[in-house]
């Protein structure tokens, strides 16, 4: 098995490791952070898992990484991202681990977020010769399948350059995560959570010529978490879009690397099966913020005056070693490890890192 050096890759080691992924029908978890307690959280969890991993930033949370208060939304959205993707290049490598570093859902509103950060990873490759991050997701699955091909040919042809790869949507996955999509498109009979593999084919036929990507193709996915039996995961989509694509071009087995989006609260079942389709990349959001503010609830609870008072009104003793914010930031993190590492087991990515 090739090996690949620490830290955040790129171009040919990124192609590597969807490929191991692949051929070992295994996934990596791609996990959205907010701040730095987050992306260590994720650094750390891989590194007791002894597997690789996948950092992502929505718009939304890179403008909270910015600060609430920056009053330019637009310009905290694009340096908030920025100096996310600097902390990973500076500790990663540290971890032992290879990182994927990557954004998550733009659409049409959020284009001009995207091609600013492309032109900051234009710069950063002109000063290091590698790329600020190792891909960006482009998310038009709202607009015609032309609008949606003709825009990510667009942007590949700028990203291939830099050894950028780009991650597209095909079908909607339901529900809404940082302000793009809707939970009106929650519901099993929804036909636009169902991607069909002809559009998968197309993409393939347009895409393929000028760089590396991904597709995000749709079989009933939702953000969040969601009651049971009301949407229902379809992974024979992803298998019948391989087929078409494989036979269409006389490729080997599950020549597309396929994203699952929508990870948070999903069948174990249906996971395992879609692994088997060429999925190299889960997302989860929902349960890794849950874990985080569970375990960091329950501290609160476990002392609660020390949440309101600086010296306990009873007994007098000071309480400043209970509410240190890094006690309470801590047990958030500790929680985010803990429910990463069940993810690492579902995926069957533990102990599989190619770092050397």
């Amino acid at each position: 098995m090739t090996k690949l050096r620490p830290g955040v890759i790129f171009g040919e080691e990124y192609k590597t490791l969807i490929q191991a992924a692949r051929e070992g029908q295994y996934a990596l978890p791609a996990v959205n952070v907010v701040g730095s307690n987050s992306i260590n959280a994720v650094l750390e969890a891989a590194a007791a898992n002894k597997s690789d991993v996948i950092v992502q930033l929505s718009n939304g949370g890179a403008q909270f990484y910015a600060g609430a208060a920056m009053p330019d939304s637009f310009q905290a959205r694009v340096l908030g991202a920025v100096s996310a993707a600097q902390h990973v290049h500076l500790l990663a490598k540290h971890y032992g681990v290879c990182v994927v570093l990557h954004t998550d859902h733009a659409n049409r509103k959020l284009v001009p977020w995207l091609e600013a950060l492309i032109s900051h990873g234009e710069d950063y490759f002109r000063a290091n010769g590698r790329p600020l991050f190792t891909s960006h997701m482009l998310d038009l699955s709202e607009e015609t399948l032309e609008d949606n091909l003709s825009e990510s040919e667009r942007l590949l042809k700028r990203m291939a350059p830099l050894q950028m790869s780009l991650e597209i949507e095909l079908g909607c996955t339901g529900g809404e995560e940082d302000g793009v999509g809707s939970d009106d498109d929650i519901g099993s009979d929804n036909p636009k959570l169902y991607t069909q593999p002809e559009d998968v084919l197309e993409a393939y036929n347009r895409l393929d010529p000028l760089g590396h990507f991904s597709v995000a193709a749709s079989f009933g996915n939702v953000h969040g978490v969601y009651k049971p039996g009301n949407v229902k995961l379809r992974p024979e989509i992803l298998r019948e879009s391989q087929k078409l694509v494989r036979e269409t071009h006389d490729l080997g087995e599950n020549p597309l690397p396929l994203v699952f989006h929508g990870g948070s609260g999903s069948e174990k079942a249906k996971i395992a099966e879609s692994l088997g389709y060429g999925v190299f990349k889960m997302n989860i959001d929902t349960d890794t913020q849950f874990a985080f503010s569970e375990q960091a609830g329950a501290y609160v609870f476990e002392t609660p005056n020390a949440f309101k008072h600086q010296i306990d009104p009873e007994t007098g003793v000071p309480y400043k070693k209970v509410y240190d914010p890094r006690k309470l930031l801590r047990e958030g993190e500790k929680g985010i490890v803990t429910r990463l590492t069940e993810a690492f087991e579902d995926l069957r990515s533990t102990g599989k890192s190619l770092a050397q």
